[in-house]
């Protein structure tokens, strides 16, 4: 049998699992269909192209799961947090990414490593021979996905992703706007100044919720239904679950004041990311969506500081297909009827950029032993990356199986006689017993 890993897809996933498993010796081959064959989302050919935000997001590994997983993967010398942390930008206590530089720098480390090589081209169908993994993520082509359906015997599941519109930044009004991380996060001057804030009144609020409510939105073809993934919700859809919902979701006021009016209190602000490394793109942060493009030029400058708004990306929706894997995939990451086969990434069922990659590492090492006649067991379940294997090749019902982002509540609780009773006790306390577990697990 053949000694080389063959991934198809170069995006987070498939771009950690290469280096993993180039990283332990194997051979590895690097199926890309773009730049010949397109996506709604991406704009370029490299590898680990971000398509939606440029956030890693929480990057504290003592408090919050995600920044737990950051941890793991650097100390299982992952690629993609490498370079993430080559290209960081300014985001108070979360890991922002300069996107395009990050694709670049990914996309020139794993071309120079003398054991991959990436063959561009689309793959349609499932491989019957060889080591393969595929982590074509959200936008998987139709004709690969009609071969993985017709495998699996499984209806598509499928969700609806939406991307948050970006802002040139000399278009923006600091008469009104102003710079400021909630909380004043950050350690530095310019992380407390990564975001920018714009802040509305009640009726200008109202106003703005009546537009969104009313605008054209995007319509779906006859037959396809979905839903939304939680995490990731259209401002539209949020707007319609109740007038409050955006002002206490993303356009929450708390933790700001607004230096032009420090007496005045905002009935709701709307933040901006910093979306690159110069400062001259801003992403509207939480601003999903599937208006229409006339209709979005036309809501998002009734944001105050943005009348003239000049947009590099305006938003969109896709739809996102992934696996029912409890009911498909093995603890190995494996299709249970083609062993020859790993899924990872968000196909698997798990949601965000990091979570993809991790499942990227897993799958990328787990292959590498296995092509080396060995077996490497999935991570300990008191871990973030054990969690999240668990959870999608197991631990999940897979009757309601839906993409999940890591969080403390896929891990096995902490014994609440312990000591630490508080939820930052607590917290300390998983991310503590899975920084052990996970450094026995590479070990």
């Amino acid at each position: 049998m053949s000694t080389e890993l063959h991934i198809v897809g170069g995006g987070m996933a498939g771009s950690e699992a290469a280096w993993q498993a180039a990283e332990a010796g194997v051979p590895v081959v690097i199926h890309e269909m773009r730049p010949q064959v397109g996506t709604f989302a991406h704009r370029t050919g490299d590898l680990a192209e971000m398509v939606c935000s440029n956030s890693f997001r929480s990057d504290d590994d003592e408090q919050n799961a995600v920044g737990l997983l950051h941890w793991e993967m650097r100390a299982a010398g992952g690629l993609v947090m490498a370079m993430a942390d080559a290209h960081a930008l300014p985001a108070g206590g979360a890991l922002a990414v300069d996107r395009d530089p990050f694709a670049r720098a990914v996309t020139e480390r794993l071309r120079a490593h003398p054991l991959v090589r990436v063959e561009p081209g689309e793959v349609a169908q499932l491989p019957r021979d060889g080591h393969w993994i595929i982590a074509t993520g959200p936008l998987t082509s139709d004709r690969l996905a009609q071969a993985i359906r017709a495998e699996t015997g499984e209806e598509a599941l499928a969700f609806f992703d939406a991307i948050a519109p970006i802002v040139h930044f000399d278009s923006i009004d600091l008469s009104k706007a102003w710079f400021q991380s909630r909380y004043d996060k950050g350690e530095t001057e310019a992380q407390r100044k990564a975001y920018l804030n714009c802040p509305m009144d009640r009726a200008t609020y109202e106003a703005f919720i009546d537009a969104i409510l009313v605008a054209p939105k995007t319509e779906f073809h006859e037959g396809e239904t979905a839903g939304y993934f939680d995490g990731c919700l259209p401002i539209e859809v949020m707007a319609e679950r109740g007038r409050e919902t955006l002002r206490h979701g993303p356009m929450k006021p708390v933790g700001l004041t607004n230096p032009h009016q420090p007496d005045v209190k905002a009935h709701a602000v709307v933040q901006l990311r910093r979306d690159n490394a110069l400062g001259t793109l801003y992403n509207i942060v939480g601003f999903q969506t599937k208006m229409k493009y006339g209709a979005q030029t036309q809501v998002f400058r009734m944001i105050p500081g943005l009348e003239n708004a000049s947009f590099a990306r305006l938003g969109g929706i896709h739809r996102n297909t992934f696996l029912n894997s409890p009911t498909l995939l093995d603890e190995q990451m494996r299709l249970r009827t083609r062993p020859n086969i790993r899924f990872a990434g968000q196909i698997t069922g798990v949601e965000g950029y990091v979570e993809s990659a991790a499942m990227g590492l897993v799958a990328g090492r787990m292959a590498a032993a296995e092509i080396k006649g060995d077996t490497l067991p999935p991570p300990p379940r008191e871990t973030a990356m054990g969690a999240l294997i668990h959870h999608i090749t197991g631990g999940a019902e897979a009757k309601t199986f839906q993409p999940m982002n890591v969080n403390f509540g896929l891990f096995p609780p902490i014994d609440a006689n312990g000591g630490r009773r508080g939820r930052k006790d607590r917290y300390r306390a998983y991310t503590d017993r899975a920084k052990a577990a996970f450094r026995e697990w590479l070990d």
